[in-house]
């Protein structure tokens, strides 16, 4: 079910000039697009499921995104459910780990909708946040490859460029571990909200939003102490 924050269109309005909408008469478009640059960044949590290990020979079945500030506030959620690629069929190993969480699955086709129609709501749900949209996922490589793929073959363009950032590699930068050590049993529990991780793609999201405005406050940290000449 497409879910978007109403508060997030209110703020985007009243950040343009005159308090109007991008496409309402008299609104200067450059000028709309520079005080969007203005703007801080907010971090789109972002979390995909899937029926196979990549986009084309399979399909993404739900896409849910947490948009948060870097106080760690939530501003809005996004969640949909797609249908499934035309030609396109489920992995057997994915799909033998599917049928060991049958209520998972069962969230994942409730409401299911054409991939075009889904991401032209998301894109334009990503117009509607007050800041630069940046896409942060864990693992980002395989969150954002299918969103990516999605985007470009049914938007024409992605909100994100090419970037993602990846919640794992912020957290070795944190701890001072290496990649293959940085694990979620080995990070600080108090990063971690009361969030379970169920594979309902926008539980996680949130969940995983969560983290990131956790780690990414560890990292600040260590910079403020960095700057001070602190060890």
């Amino acid at each position: 079910m497409f879910a978007c924050c109403l508060t997030a269109e209110f703020a985007v309005a009243s950040s343009i000039p005159g308090g109007g909408r991008p496409d309402s008469p008299g609104i200067n478009l450059l000028a709309v697009f520079h005080e969007r640059e203005r703007m801080n960044e907010i971090y789109v949590s972002t979390d995909a499921e899937a029926d196979g290990p990549i986009p084309g020979p399979h399909s993404m079945l739900s896409i849910g995104a947490a948009a948060f500030l870097e106080n760690g506030e939530l501003f809005g959620t996004f969640s949909a459910n797609l249908l499934e690629l035309e030609g396109a069929t489920g992995e057997a190993k994915t799909m033998e780990w599917w049928s060991k969480e049958p209520e998972a699955w069962k969230k994942t086709r409730e409401g299911a909708r054409e991939p075009r129609i889904v991401m032209l709501e998301y894109a334009e749900w990503l117009k509607t946040l007050p800041g630069r949209v940046v896409f942060v996922g864990y693992p980002a490589a395989y969150d954002f490859m299918w969103v990516y793929w999605y985007l470009m073959k049914f938007v024409g363009e992605s909100p994100f460029l090419h970037s993602a950032l990846d919640i794992k590699t912020l957290a070795m930068a944190a701890m001072g571990t290496g990649f293959r050590e940085t694990t979620k049993g080995r990070m600080p529990s108090h990063w971690f909200g009361p969030e379970a991780h169920t594979h309902v793609a926008v539980e996680d999201a949130i969940g995983q939003g969560v983290l990131f405005c956790n780690v990414l406050k560890a990292v600040r940290g260590l910079n403020g102490r960095a700057g001070r000449g602190e060890p």
